[in-house]
């Protein structure tokens, strides 16, 4: 194909200096923007939705939630089917399944098949994410690794950010059908400039077969950990616990597979390379530190600060808002001083703006809000760029998708946690009540707690980054490293 001759750089990537290698790279970054659209863009419908299947709240969720699991379930073996397949061809298979699904979701006539197209949606998504990152380094040169990965983060802010509104304004002028039916022709754009200028993959080495079982062992496990948070909202029961320990078993299982088949999904060995095994330690600690935000931040703005809905949204749009303009110039930072450098600085931020948090909103209101929400979100995509930066540099092709699997995984489970874990923290701190009812002054203490745990992570995570550092270049070869 045309594509796979025009812009290629020494070493036979297509890159981003010339036109074929810009629009690769473009076709990565709609990629990451429907895979966080397709999360965003629900959550505003799901009152409509109840309304119109005239179905209890708890049952509308799963709209939202089947999205969820299916991306954390299925991440890692995406990507894993990536390196064995190659990651065009899968890639634009996701896409393909995405904006199928697409279709499927704004045709449903009943909520449980809107639910089953979610979940077909969502195994598209996982795709998505996972081998966006993974096709980094076959479109730009290594020294603009950095670069790429920041607007990756930027196209995921985006489509964040865009969700709410744009699902808001097409609830307005058409149906909740018009929120899964607009993604079909973006789904559509990002197919044909996915087959046109994304570069061929390498043939996948013979004798290096699928891991099934470990394949199987792994969904069913983080299936049970996900449900395990999620089901009860705040309110551990007895299903909770059936749930995490089958989890912790499968964990067990998991592991005794992976040592004994002959092309494990994950090598167990990669978990010795304490650069990798701390790069997703610290992707899940800031994942689950930024769901805070997602969690508290509405009810403190609402309950202890007194904002009608409309401000709420307003002040909540200010992170996505930053992340969206930061998420470029962080991976350019990371191109100029290098990403384990950056990575320290962008912890050191997250830690000052959860401070920030605990102490400043009580004497400065939303000022005070924001300032701690303006430290924070910088700090969070220099993060992201020089950790993503960190671990994809140098991973051979063959092991890419699997890998950055791995790196999409550790922060879907870093946002369960944050969201069951954080907000169940939260909810104890401000005496147990919802959001209708809590005292101004309970829920502004629950806050204050909560910023403070999740300063004490990104303290944690920052220990980490100095570890690595300081014992780190790494003794594992990266193409181990899965």
């Amino acid at each position: 194909m045309q594509s796979n001759t025009i812009g290629r750089g020494a070493a036979g990537q297509v890159t981003d200096t010339q036109p074929a290698g810009r629009w690769a790279l473009i076709s990565l970054a709609m990629s990451m923007l429907l895979s966080s659209l397709g999360i965003s863009i629900a959550n505003v419908a799901l009152p409509s939705l109840a309304e119109a299947f005239d179905t209890p709240f708890h049952y509308v969720q799963w709209v939202v939630l089947a999205y969820l699991l299916a991306v954390t379930i299925s991440i890692v073996s995406a990507g894993r089917l990536g390196d064995l397949v190659g990651h065009r061809r899968m890639l634009i298979g996701g896409i393909s399944l995405f904006t199928l699904a697409s279709v499927l979701c704004g045709i449903a006539p009943t909520l449980w098949l809107l639910v089953a197209a979610r979940a077909l949606q969502g195994l598209g998504a996982a795709v998505l994410m996972a081998l966006s990152i993974a096709f980094v380094r076959d479109t730009v040169s290594k020294d603009r690794t950095g670069s790429a990965m920041g607007l990756l983060g930027t196209m995921s802010a985006i489509g964040t950010a865009l969700g709410p509104s744009l699902g808001g304004l097409l609830l307005t002028a058409a149906s909740w059908r018009a929120i899964f039916l607009v993604m079909v022709p973006l789904g559509a754009l990002n197919l044909f400039l996915a087959w046109r200028f994304l570069p061929a993959s390498k043939p996948v080495e013979k004798g290096r077969g699928f891991d099934s079982l470990g394949t199987l062992l792994l969904g069913l496990t983080l299936a049970a950990y996900a449900l395990a948070t999620t089901i009860g909202g705040t309110h551990l029961g007895w299903l909770n616990v059936v749930l995490l320990v089958a989890a912790v078993l499968g964990v067990g299982l998991f592991m005794m597979v992976e040592a004994k088949v002959a092309s494990p999904l994950i090598h167990l060995s990669a978990f010795r390379d304490a650069a990798f095994s701390g790069s997703l330690v610290m992707n899940a600690l800031v994942s689950t530190v930024m769901m805070v935000t997602f969690v508290v931040g509405p009810f403190y703005l609402s309950r202890a600060l007194g904002l009608n809905a409309a401000l709420v949204g307003m002040v909540m749009s200010v992170g996505p808002i930053i992340s969206t303009l930061t998420g470029i110039p962080a991976g350019r930072v990371v191109d100029r001083l290098g990403a384990s450098l950056v990575a320290i600085i962008g912890l050191t931020l997250m830690t000052a703006g959860a401070f920030v948090l605990v102490a400043v909103p009580t004497s400065f209101g939303i000022a005070g809000y924001v300032m701690g929400i303006a430290i924070l979100t910088p700090g969070y995509q220099l993060f992201q760029a020089a950790n993503n930066t960190a671990v994809m540099m140098d991973v051979s092709p063959d092991r890419r998708g699997v890998v950055s699997g791995m790196l999409s995984l550790s922060r879907n489970l870093g946002l369960i946690t944050g969201a069951s874990a954080m907000g169940a923290l939260f909810a104890f701190v401000s005496g147990g009540v919802d959001g209708a009812t809590a005292h101004p002054e309970a829920v502004a203490a629950g806050m204050r707690v909560t910023f403070a745990v999740a300063g004490m992570l990104t303290l944690a995570a920052i220990a980490i980054a100095l570890l690595v550092r300081g014992g780190a270049a790494s003794t594992t070869p990266v193409e181990e490293r899965s």
